[in-house]
């Protein structure tokens, strides 16, 4: 048997509407086309020169290896210095949440709405300077490697000028050498924070999974983030009185399959336990997004049992579409049906029995939620 505790009463959940920092992201991205403009006036000279040098003159190929041996020593040097500095700014424990966006790519519609990832600052610093070093150390590999292998000069010459305008790019070799350091303050992500974002941003987990903001509903409760596992918990808490809406509107073909740390539970499962309006509406929605009612969480119930267990007969109307559902046992042995018969649940029970003799029009009025005891 389980029953998950209640959490506190409803908090309002609503897009917070905050004003727009135009200037402020129009200065940054015209900042980076900038910056990407003045490379490709180095990148494009650099290519054709490097196709002029004389790969068979020994001395020509001895110099280009100890200029690219001494570029790249300083740029590793400095990139494992950078690391060093992340993981202390890590150990500082800088907790505070921040909202990353999505590294610019070239033809990105300018009008497409930004989703940014909620993440702690020490946590994305630190994960930044990794990717950093495995980046710096592959290219290198790569260079090395393929000159000695098949004579490539070309990579050579152009790395030897690249790396440094590359490495200069990084957001935390810039705070170190332009700025104070890593400091959630300087906003060197280009991150925002909880009370800069608009109606017109979109926030995922580390995981990819939709993040809902919330406006607390006690005085000087401020701003809160909820994370889908939360939203996903604290409809289920709310019973007969759930609005499903902010969690329909939440879930997407990433997310439909969702399982929750503790039991596996998934956006089908407490959508099937669900007594309340539109609850079959949104299985089918889900369902159509890609959602699985087969998979079974620690008690080997489907969504299907939930319904039954729950007494929720416009979910099982629903769910018993899927025929395959109705001969689930779970691990105490029953199906759906007889699940429903055990918990008294009658016009659950007429579905189910309907569906397995092929009469899917028995129905009765809906029961209440039950909670799991």
């Amino acid at each position: 048997h389980k029953h998950k505790q209640s959490k506190q009463a409803s908090r309002g959940r609503v897009h917070l509407s905050k004003p727009r920092h135009l200037q402020t992201e129009t200065n940054a991205n015209a900042e980076t086309a900038t910056m990407a403009f003045n490379k490709m006036f180095v990148m494009l000279p650099m290519m054709l020169a490097a196709r002029k040098i004389d790969g068979e003159d020994p001395n020509v190929v001895y110099w280009l290896r100890v200029a690219y041996a001494v570029v790249q020593t300083i740029c590793v040097v400095f990139v494992l210095y950078t690391y060093v500095q992340a993981s202390a700014a890590h150990m500082n424990q800088h907790k505070q949440m921040i909202y990353v966006p999505p590294a610019a790519t070239p033809f990105a519609d300018p009008n497409a709405k930004k989703k940014y990832t909620e993440v702690s600052y020490s946590a994305h610093v630190l994960s930044t300077a990794r990717s950093l070093v495995g980046s710096t150390l592959f290219g290198v590999a790569m260079t090395v490697g393929l000159h000695l292998y098949k004579g490539m000069i070309v990579g050579l010459a152009m790395q030897t000028v690249m790396a440094p305008l590359n490495l200069i790019e990084n957001a935390l070799v810039k705070a170190l050498i332009f700025g104070k350091g890593f400091q959630p303050a300087d906003k060197i992500f280009e991150e925002k924070t909880l009370a800069e974002l608009t109606d017109d941003d979109e926030v995922v987990d580390e995981g990819g999974n939709a993040v809902v903001r919330q406006i607390g509903g006690g005085a000087g409760s401020g701003n809160k983030v909820q994370s889908f596992e939360e939203l996903l918990l604290d409809t289920w808490d709310a019973g007969v009185k759930a609005d499903i809406e902010p969690l329909v509107a939440a879930i997407n073909k990433k997310n439909c399959n969702f399982r929750t740390k503790d039991n596996g539970w998934t956006p089908l499962m407490i959508l099937g336990g669900l007594s309340v309006a539109g609850v079959g509406a949104a299985i089918r929605k889900v369902k159509d997004l890609g959602g699985n009612p087969a998979i079974v969480d620690g008690d080997g119930w489907n969504a299907l049992h939930w319904a039954a267990f729950h007494g929720s007969p416009e979910s099982a109307k629903e769910l018993v579409k899927d025929k395959a559902l109705l001969s689930v046992k779970d691990k105490e042995g029953k199906t759906p049906a007889e699940m429903a018969k055990s918990e008294s649940n009658a016009a659950v029970e007429k579905i189910l029995i309907g569906a397995e003799s092929g009469d899917n029009n028995k129905t009765e009025s809906s029961t209440g939620l039950r909670k799991r005891k």
